[in-house]
């Protein structure tokens, strides 16, 4: 035990004193905090501040309602031919021509967009909804319904979402947070299992090749050295996550409080909001303000919770694939051969990330989630994404029970593999090789 403790000691301290360590702890969170901000920002500000000039050329006899302009977007009715407007487009302050042709209300086609310059998906849209809301317009109007009567039979609904927890009380819940939250955690869990599981490979495969393993193995047992090798990194891991953490709160505690400190920009972040998710949330937002709404959000969930749960499932999951990557590592002579054989392992974790963040996002309570979050393969990723729309306790003891199970079963596999890869040299190894070595009994 006191050797794999100082094989641990080394690892962790060897590694937290490289300057790559401590550079890369202190930018990514400023880095990764400026990129979003940088998304966040330009998005609002682009959408708040764009304004199309578009040239209406109407060959509709039928449709007499005119297009209505909206806040970045003009329509101009020209007394033009298209054929005259397309050949004096570049000439003339539009962006954009909308041509509509001849066409029954009933059923409209033909009706095209031209410019010199390709319209967005949301431009795009934002046109489609504008000649759709005219030929209603003119459709109530020959119906003899007025549009202000319509809008009087409109009602906004804003919904309280509500759970029952398992002692049959209610609890306030947020879909916004819970969705949030479930996406980060599956994201960072699949980031950090595949980066520090790779370094354990990385470190085995260094050793290997510049012979110091043969001097440590004198000593030392190959277990013990998988081990402490494995629990080293998995403690760097856990320093670095703690230290982002607290600096990602931190960077970001100042930015918001620096951007919605901006009344004219948190108007526009209200405005975006309203346009994006429809009034319910958009009022919330602009009752509370964002700042409020996302706390309020976030007061919601149990953080503290989640954040353990996430160590333990980091730490199992890092085990359960580190093991295997370090037996991979042991069994070839560079980096370059590990890729045959870095594919089975990294295809299950993909896997686990695609559909969690597709299908169990959408529907944490079905089948597919339940079993993705009990097979010690894909439950360090489905359970995280799980976890935030609540878990039933049982089902989440049996995941991390299974969890641990499955990490002693690949470090049982992986240490037969790892105390005859790490001494072979020179041979091109498959998978029939490895398997002949897990079967050596001495």
């Amino acid at each position: 035990m006191n050797k794999i403790l100082l094989i641990i000691q080394r690892e962790y301290l060897s590694r937290v004193r490289k300057k790559s360590f401590i550079v890369m702890t202190l930018l990514t969170p400023i880095i990764v905090a400026g990129f979003y901000g940088m998304i966040i920002y330009f998005s609002i500000q682009g959408a708040s501040s764009a304004n199309n000039r578009i040239a209406v050329v109407n060959d509709n006899k039928t449709l007499t309602e005119k297009v209505a302009s909206t806040k970045n977007t003009t329509y101009v009715y020209v007394h033009k031919s298209l054929a005259q407007m397309k050949a004096g487009l570049k000439d003339e302050d539009y962006d954009y021509i909308l041509y509509l042709p001849e066409f029954s209300l009933d059923h409209p086609a033909g009706i095209q967009l031209l410019g010199t310059k390709q319209a967005g998906f949301s431009m795009n849209s934002k046109v489609v909804d504008d000649v759709e809301n005219t030929i209603r317009i003119q459709k109530l109007k020959e119906s003899g319904i007025a549009q202000e009567d319509l809008d009087k039979l409109k009602a906004t609904v804003n919904i309280d979402n509500k759970k029952i927890n398992q002692a049959g009380q209610e609890e306030d819940s947020s879909a916004g947070a819970t969705t949030v939250i479930g996406y980060a955690s599956g994201i960072l869990m699949f980031t950090f299992i595949l980066i520090y599981g790779i370094q354990v490979m990385r470190g085995v495969i260094e050793e290997k090749t510049s012979r110091i393993i043969e001097v440590m193995i004198s000593s030392v047992k190959p277990f013990q050295l998988m081990m402490g090798k494995i629990i080293g990194i998995a403690l760097v891991g856990l320093t670095q996550f703690v230290l982002w953490i607290l600096l990602t709160v931190t960077i970001s505690t100042v930015a918001v409080k620096t951007f919605t400190g901006n009344k004219g920009l948190q108007q526009s972040t209200v405005s975006a909001v309203q346009s994006k998710t429809g009034t319910s949330i958009g009022k919330q937002v602009a009752d509370d303000g964002p700042v409020a709404y996302i706390q309020k959000s976030m007061a919601n969930l149990d953080l503290t919770k989640i954040l353990l749960v996430f160590i333990f499932f980091f730490i199992g999951g890092y085990l359960f694939y580190s093991s295997l990557y370090a037996a991979i590592g042991s069994a070839v002579d560079s980096e370059t051969e590990t890729q045959q054989f870095v594919m089975p392992i990294m295809m299950p974790l993909t896997l686990s990330y695609a559909l969690s963040l597709s299908v169990v996002v959408n529907d944490p309570y079905g089948p597919l989630a339940f079993w993705l979050s009990m097979i010690p393969f894909t439950s360090p990723i489905a359970m995280m994404v799980r976890l935030p729309y609540g878990v039933p306790d049982w089902q989440l003891a049996l995941s991390m029970g299974l969890l641990i199970v499955g990490f002693i079963g690949t470090v049982w596999v992986a240490s037969k593999i790892y105390r005859v890869g790490i001494l072979m040299y020179g041979k091109k190894t498959s998978l029939k090789e490895m398997f002949k070595w897990f079967s050596y009994k001495n």
